[in-house]
């Protein structure tokens, strides 16, 4: 069961991410057609260009507006980011439960893995534990995240729309520049979430900068500006959530222990 929601939430996000990419470089105005266009990427453009006007007259009108909301959005969608960092902790202190049962239930029958499934899910029951809470916040996000990245990438395709520049870098144009702080800003959210021991998750944590660095090379320096204000919003509540300067220090059943 657990497989088979993964695949269904797997091609949901295929679905989104691809309802938008036919139309990556082509203009956007009120008279686009379609559900992606109507209800996702003209709105999130129309909340830009509104605050945008509010510094008309400002070559970096564009760019103050893409901070307003990026910053809005986060906002928003913080609550959704509590609950899934939480059910993260709760997942994480059931780990040894969850080792001693897969240590106890390791044969591979049908029989013994339908036991191991069924403790399974008491220990998550009884512990208060739901699968669900840390993926789907994350799914209820990719809309938005994804229309917000497709709203300023067509923004740069439409005449009507001069996205100016910031801190003399412009908007339309890549730049290495944005592009390395993003990736370097990545590199700190990665640092200050979660302590990981996972090895393959290990290397996402040098890999994902990169991708970010790589993508920001070739795109305009407004998706990187976008990066950046969220990335900073994301460090910043993972020094709120997660404290990373107590990740090493021993708790106090270890010092009892020792």
């Amino acid at each position: 069961m657990k497989k088979n929601l993964w695949i269904m939430l797997s091609l949901v996000s295929v679905a989104l991410l691809l309802s938008g990419c036919t139309e990556f470089d082509q203009p956007i105005s009120s008279k686009s057609e379609g559900f992606w266009n109507e209800y996702i990427v003209w709105p999130l453009v129309s909340f830009i260009k509104l605050f945008a006007d509010m510094f008309e007259g400002n070559v970096a009108n564009y760019a103050f507006a893409i901070i307003i909301v990026t910053i809005i959005i986060r906002l928003i969608i913080l609550p959704l980011t509590i609950k899934q960092v939480k059910s993260s902790k709760k997942m994480q202190e059931i780990q040894p439960k969850l080792k001693e049962l897969q240590a106890k239930y390791s044969s591979k029958d049908a029989v013994t893995q339908q036991k191991y499934q069924q403790e399974m899910m008491q220990l998550m029951q009884t512990s208060g534990v739901n699968p669900l809470a840390g993926c789907l916040p994350i799914f209820i996000q990719m809309p938005i995240l994804i229309g917000f990245y497709h709203a300023i990438s067509r923004m740069n395709a439409t005449p009507a729309f001069e996205l100016g520049s910031f801190l003399s870098v412009p908007l339309a144009e890549p730049s290495i520049v944005f592009a390395v702080i993003a990736g370097l800003i990545q590199y700190v959210v990665l640092m200050t979430g979660p302590a990981v021991d996972n090895p393959q998750m290990k290397i996402m944590m040098y890999i994902m900068p990169l991708m970010i660095v790589g993508f920001g090379i070739i795109l305009p320096a407004a998706l990187s500006l976008y990066w950046v204000v969220g990335n900073i919003i994301s460090v910043l509540q993972n020094l709120a959530i997660y404290k990373p300067w107590n990740k090493n220090k021993p708790d106090a059943t270890d010092k009892g222990a020792k």
